[in-house]
């Protein structure tokens, strides 16, 4: 049997990574720095330190779906092909909860 906290985190992380993701896409350059996601994910309820968001940025970018330079004390993010084709539905990355399809 799981544990609640742990399926929480997990499904947290998974949920926060969608919201970058679709935060990226959004953007004309589908760039974003971790300080301007913060608010964003704060909008969804994910209130969490700038740390805990370069967390998920890494692992976006070990999952190819993010590209990451690192600029002071922030992370800029910009969606890769294979970001955009997870947001499209057209792939699924582990960890990353899958978008709804369009008018669900």
């Amino acid at each position: 049997m799981s544990d609640l906290g742990t399926d929480f985190a997990r499904i947290t992380r998974e949920e926060a990574r969608l919201i970058i993701l679709k935060a990226l896409g959004a953007q004309t350059n589908e760039s974003l720095s971790s300080s301007m996601l913060e608010p964003v994910l704060s909008q969804f309820g994910i209130n969490q330190p700038r740390a805990w968001v370069h967390q998920q940025l890494d692992y976006l970018e070990t999952m190819d779906a993010v590209t990451l330079i690192v600029a002071g004390t922030v992370k800029v993010a910009t969606l890769t092909e294979t970001g955009r084709r997870h947001l499209d539905r057209h792939a699924a990355i582990e960890g990353v909860k899958r978008p709804s399809r369009a008018g669900a």
